[in-house]
């Protein structure tokens, strides 16, 4: 983890660069997937950070992310926003959708790029979101940092304020690194762990336990058999 390059852009989720045409095209088109009572789903936003070194867990939690709306009660949904960073200050959100399939083309459009992690920029945008309509849960991926901790915990204590937790999943063992996330976790009321990208069965029960807590809460969360769903109802009940 450094701080040598603060971040410095404003918070606002815009590209600067061009996107290919087929990911802007489809993001537009996700926009038409939310049910008409979508009032009454849970929202869970997905944020990841999609930097080179990201390259490999992206490609896994592609294919594991469906796992998220399969651990949803049958009476419950779930909608899901995807946001990214990548790039020379590209960070990007896709519509609300409530269709993992739809989630899972989206991702397989989108290539990591190398660049400095945007983490600011996510938090701003779930503050904005949250405001608009009540998000249950905030999910971050990423093995590092390059922004200013201070001005993130900064962030992270204001979604804890307004009752959004965040749920920070670790890859790699950077002590740095960790001991910042599990201070965003802190703050926001979340929860943290880490993960093995040589065991996408770590990764997938984590995502399934964070969505069974956006659809229902804890009574949910409880329902989640998994280590994973053990350890982040421990520490969301010692918050």
């Amino acid at each position: 983890m450094s701080e040598k390059n603060p971040t410095r852009r404003g918070d606002a989720v815009a590209p600067q660069g061009e996107v290919r045409d087929e990911v802007a095209a489809f993001v537009k088109k996700v926009g038409q997937l939310a049910r008409p009572n979508a009032d009454e789903d849970g929202r869970l936003l997905f944020a990841m950070d999609a930097t080179m070194s990201r390259q490999p867990t992206w490609d896994m939690a592609m294919s594991l992310q469906a796992g998220m709306f399969q651990a949803i009660p049958k009476d419950s949904a779930l909608q899901v926003q995807l946001i990214y960073f990548r790039g020379l200050g590209e960070c990007r959100a896709s519509k609300w959708v409530l269709d993992a399939a739809a989630l899972a083309r989206l991702m397989s459009t989108i290539a990591c790029q190398g660049g400095n992690t945007q983490i600011g920029k996510v938090l701003a945008h779930a503050r904005d979101e949250h405001r608009k309509r009540r998000i249950h849960a905030v999910v971050y991926v990423g093995d590092a940092i390059e922004e200013s901790v201070d001005a993130l915990c900064a962030k992270a204590g204001e979604l804890g304020l307004m009752g959004l937790p965040l749920f920070v999943f670790q890859e790699g063992r950077d002590s740095r690194v960790e001991a910042a996330f599990r201070e965003f976790a802190r703050l926001s009321k979340g929860a943290y762990a880490r993960f093995d990208s040589s065991a996408p069965q770590q990764l997938a029960d984590l995502l399934k336990a964070v969505a069974a807590y956006a659809s229902g809460g804890r009574a949910h969360l409880k329902l989640q058999s998994s280590g994973a769903a053990r350890a982040l109802l421990t520490q969301i009940e010692g918050r």
